[in-house]
């Protein structure tokens, strides 16, 4: 009695040739998956940190005295500037490139990511960071009257990009979960 492997194909309409456009043999291939793998953990890394921040750092914030939370604050996003900024760069760009390389549903998917991606650096470089720049300049002056609504801006542009980045790492896993599938060793986009 012969078996016959399970063959997985392409779902109707997508266009995908499994083998180079999904990462099957050869240097395309490997690189495609290199590359899928890092906008998945780029990805993942953003939402997580991202995650943490929101639910653990956040609430810390709330419940510490107003010296504590600035000099905290201020010290935290020196440290995460770095790290941050590389990880949204690489999640951007690797996922704009898998949306180049993928075709139909796994190229809309990945866009999307990419754009999230996007929209999570621009509400930080535009809302975010200000406030952490305003939040430097208390510790070396006076807090202003106003700073309780100040705080509660950058606490809600947080749970904004937190969740642009939490989609856009969701959207990766479907389209990772798209493209990886193994039929007589090779990937093709189910």
């Amino acid at each position: 009695m012969t078996s016959t492997p399970a063959r997985h194909t392409s779902m109707p309409g997508d266009g995908v040739d499994p083998v180079d456009a999904v990462g099957g043999p050869g240097t395309r291939g490997s690189a495609v998956r290199v590359l899928r793998r890092l906008a998945l953990f780029s990805s993942g890394l953003l939402a997580g940190a991202f995650g943490y921040g929101a639910v653990n750092i956040v609430q810390a914030f709330q419940s510490v005295p107003l010296d504590v939370r600035l000099t905290f604050h201020t010290a935290l996003m020196r440290m995460n500037g770095p790290v941050m900024q590389s990880a949204m760069g690489v999640a951007f760009v690797s996922a704009l490139v898998l949306a180049v390389l993928f075709r139909a549903r796994s190229r809309m998917l990945a866009a999307g990511a990419g754009l999230l991606t996007l929209a999570t650096f621009l509400i930080t470089r535009f809302g975010n960071v200000p406030i952490n720049r305003q939040i430097r300049e208390w510790l070396a002056g006076s807090v202003p009257a106003d700073h309780a609504a100040i705080l509660q801006r950058w606490e809600l542009l947080n749970y904004l990009r937190t969740g642009t980045a939490l989609t856009a790492f969701v959207l990766m896993l479907v389209v990772v979960d798209r493209t990886v599938g193994t039929t007589a060793g090779r990937q093709v986009e189910r």
